[in-house]
């Protein structure tokens, strides 16, 4: 049995989330919802830099980030589906889904900005430094898309970026990448995961 810390708005937890539905394993898993802002909250144990989310084996040393715990699950678990296991195609996929990770971050930052400062604090400069690493994200994975393809982890990280997006609306991605709407619409019929870990 393994304890999954995180929250139900963590794109990077969300991440986790479906990779764990797409290797079938859900029953395998509890999840422990994670607050970062609390200084009493769990996720400092396992992780010290207190980053949803964390992954805890009932026995063995607890893993973080994201990524680590992804190439966990698919080198235990998967066949390939998440992460290729070709070196020049896993070299590949993990490249876009470092394009994708990036995104996420530049998102999560804009949100920050707004979290950890005061109205008066707030940098423009910082904010169009982010928007311009998301604009030019994604217009470079709109270009790439046909190699996002669901279930691997390029297209899982991708999704999860546009479904922050979608909730804390730091862009209008959907009127500024139409072929983005089209994908993830596609994307959703094909990992009903996603489905399954969309926030309540």
């Amino acid at each position: 049995m393994y304890t999954l810390i995180s929250s139900q708005t963590s794109p990077y937890g969300r991440k986790v989330r479906i990779a764990i539905e797409v290797l079938g394993l859900g029953k395998n898993f509890h999840i422990q919802t994670a607050n970062t802002l609390d200084p009493d909250d769990p996720i400092r144990q396992p992780n010290p830099l207190g980053k949803m989310p964390a992954l805890v084996p009932e026995h063995g040393t607890p893993i973080f980030d994201s990524r680590v715990i992804i190439d966990y699950l698919e080198s235990r678990f998967g066949d390939g589906q998440l992460i290729p296991i070709d070196p020049e195609h896993r070299t590949r996929i993990l490249t876009l889904a470092a394009l994708a990770e990036g995104i996420t971050d530049a998102l999560l930052l804009i949100v920050y900005e707004d979290r950890y400062r005061q109205p008066e604090q707030a940098s423009q400069i910082w904010l169009d430094h982010q928007c311009g690493k998301i604009v030019r994200g994604l217009q470079s994975a709109t270009r790439q898309i046909g190699e996002f393809k669901a279930p691997n982890i390029a297209a899982i990280t991708l999704a999860c970026a546009l479904g922050y997006a979608d909730w804390r609306k730091q862009i209008d991605w959907r009127t500024e990448f139409p072929r983005l709407e089209v994908w993830l619409d596609d994307f959703a019929n094909a990992v009903p995961a996603w489905g399954l870990t969309r926030a309540q």
